[in-house]
């Protein structure tokens, strides 16, 4: 028998980590996430947003195409780090499908097509809203020899320009190709 204990994230404490560990020490952990924001993150709009401050005129030059992010990112509120993250991991997810690999020459499920196709999604979000929003709405518009990986770094360098560590965050998400298993069926 599987019993679920719930407890609002921001009611655990170590000292209750520690009671749980000892109460019950072979159980695992979930954590539940709402597909609503919290009240104060960083909304859709908020995103896209962000997602405006690249800097094309810089092509070529990835660093200083994704600057103006990384600066607006890492002076806003943390949580906005965490949450550019995730709604970023929610965008590449959405895209992750056989439906959008399918305008690609070869899709076999390897690595080296799950790193192209990976990069070609994030080129996707990388041009904003109206271009994400006409990829999801028609596959067969998926870009096939344009890639952008820059933007998966921007959170970690927003983190670290803000704290000088690294980010040690799994996002909401799984970016990987082929993770969408839903959308490769």
């Amino acid at each position: 028998m599987t019993n679920t204990l719930r407890y609002p994230l921001r009611n655990i404490s170590p000292a209750t980590i520690a009671d749980l560990q000892e109460k019950y020490p072979n159980a695992s952990v979930s954590i539940e996430l709402s597909t609503t924001p919290a009240e104060g993150g960083l909304s859709e709009d908020g995103f896209w947003n962000f997602i405006a401050l690249l800097d094309w005129s810089h092509a070529g030059d990835d660093n200083a195409v994704i600057e103006p992010l990384v600066l607006a990112l890492s002076a806003g509120p943390v949580r906005y780090i965490y949450d550019f993250k995730d709604i970023l991991s929610q965008k590449l997810y959405l895209l992750d499908g056989s439906a959008y690999a399918a305008a690609f020459p070869s899709h076999d499920h390897d690595a080296a097509f799950g790193d192209v196709f990976l990069f070609a999604r994030c080129c996707v979000v990388a041009n904003g809203r109206a271009c994400y929003q006409d990829v999801l709405e028609h596959p067969e518009k998926m870009p096939v020899s344009l890639y952008f990986s820059p933007i998966l770094r921007v959170a970690n360098e927003a983190w670290k320009r803000r704290f000088g560590t690294v980010m040690r965050y799994v996002s909401a998400y799984p970016i990987e190709s082929f993770s969408n298993e839903n959308a490769w069926k």
